[in-house]
């Protein structure tokens, strides 16, 4: 019998409903070295938390925002910030470490390294090496890597690939050996990124869902083109990557879900098992989903209790979508021996798809201020029901009156609440 294959999850650069974890950043008049030294500091502790949440959440694997040095690449920002912050970088790498947790990098779309315009290349050229300087000042391994796309067309293909072969020859050995490539939803397909990978030695990440987009042969499966991107993986560059991400119904093609697909992602996993991968998500829920698709992958190491905690996050969103399937998911969670987690969150995602209902959210509402009538002031409960009022009549939305309970939910301080989906979720 073939051995089932280790499968691991991450998320790219925001933990959501994680206090203090969102970066900060600036606009560049503002970006002059005092402010540009109070960001930094910060997003290190926002880093600092996310890891430490990651850890607790048991996920090994997490994308750095491209956001964490404001300006990082350009010459706006002046300090030599990985020395100025060196042992804070080198604190949070040796946590790194600790945890197990793989970290990678995803300069954006303006880093074109095959572009025929040398200003472009030069800029791409140093973007990359301020991503670089943030995994080395971390002090990680080389299997920290960098995704890049090749670039653009530029109306010929093949200049436009040469080119991107010349100017990776601009590179130092350090960006080169964290480098690997991805395929896009418009240009290069997995089969093109195969052939620079393959001539240069370059690991490729295989992106799902662009290739559904951007196909160069619809008779080979995912398993097919996973397997073909191994062999561009030595030892060196850690375990193979992949990134997995689901089409958001009536949006352009390639944009990404606001949440994995509880069924959709089953028969994705089911399709992988034998592969030994990283998995990046690619969705707008970031950490939720990532939590989510690790409940749904380890049945062996879970239990109810870990589906009661997911439910105490997601109830008040499912309350005010969906009371029927409120009562369904309390009802599930009644056998402690169980563990129905793809029923669970199927139930959940049935949920958040249902439109919004005033009465239900007046009715989720007031089970939130429950939480605090008895220490609310009456300016506070006159200002509250005025806000239901004003919702029920149409002047005021949903968004509006959870800003106000979220407001009093850290004013008293509640971490039950403050821990919740519900302000999140809309």
């Amino acid at each position: 019998m073939e051995e089932l294959s280790v499968i691991k999850i991450g998320y790219a650069c925001q933990a959501l409903a994680v206090e203090d974890t969102q970066l900060r950043s600036c606009i560049m008049k503002n970006a002059d070295e005092e402010r540009l030294k109070e960001i930094i500091a910060y997003n290190l502790d926002a880093l600092e938390r996310i890891m430490e949440y990651n850890r607790a959440q048991e996920i090994t694997l997490f994308r750095i925002s491209s956001e964490l040095v404001p300006f990082g690449s350009s010459p706006v920002n002046s300090l030599k910030w990985d020395l100025r912050f060196a042992e804070r970088f080198r604190e949070i790498g040796r946590k790194l470490k600790e945890y197990g947790i793989r970290v990678s990098m995803h300069p954006g779309q303006y880093t074109v390294l095959n572009s025929p315009d040398t200003a472009v290349v030069k800029r791409a050229v140093e973007d990359l090496e301020y991503h670089c300087k943030v995994l080395d000042a971390l002090k990680t391994a080389p299997d920290s890597k960098l995704i890049l796309h090749v670039g653009g067309i530029y109306q010929d293909k093949e200049a436009a690939m040469k080119r991107f072969e010349d100017n990776y020859k601009l590179l130092h050995d350090g960006i080169k050996a964290r480098l690997v490539l991805e395929n896009d939803d418009k240009s290069y397909t997995i089969s093109d990124v195969l052939e620079l990978g393959l001539k240069l030695g370059i690991p490729v990440v295989f992106d799902h869902l662009h290739n559904r987009i951007n196909c160069s042969d619809p008779s080979k499966n995912d398993s097919f083109w996973i397997e073909a991107s191994k062999s561009t993986w030595k030892d060196i560059d850690g375990r193979q990557k992949i990134h997995y991400s689901q089409q958001e119904g009536g949006k352009k093609p390639g944009s990404h879900s606001l949440t994995i697909e509880t069924r959709e992602f089953v028969r994705y996993y089911e399709s992988i098992l034998f592969h030994d991968l990283d998995v990046m998500l690619e969705v707008k829920d970031k950490n939720l989903s990532a939590v989510k698709c690790i409940l749904l992958i380890t049945p062996e190491s879970k239990g109810i209790q870990d589906l009661e905690k997911e439910w105490a996050r997601y109830k008040y969103t499912v309350l005010e979508r969906a009371p029927h399937i409120y009562q369904e998911i309390r009802t599930l969670l009644k056998d402690k021996t169980s563990y129905p987690a793809v029923q669970f969150y199927s139930l959940i995602d049935e949920a958040c798809k249902e439109p919004e209902n005033i009465g239900h959210s007046v009715n989720a509402a007031m089970h939130i201020w429950g939480y605090f009538k008895h220490q609310a002031t009456e300016k506070e409960k006159t200002a509250f029901l005025k806000s239901i009022e004003n919702y029920r009549l149409g002047s005021a939305s949903s968004s509006a009156l959870k800003r106000q309970l979220e407001r009093l939910t850290r004013k008293y301080g509640n971490p039950y609440l403050a821990a919740s989906y519900y302000f999140l979720l809309s």
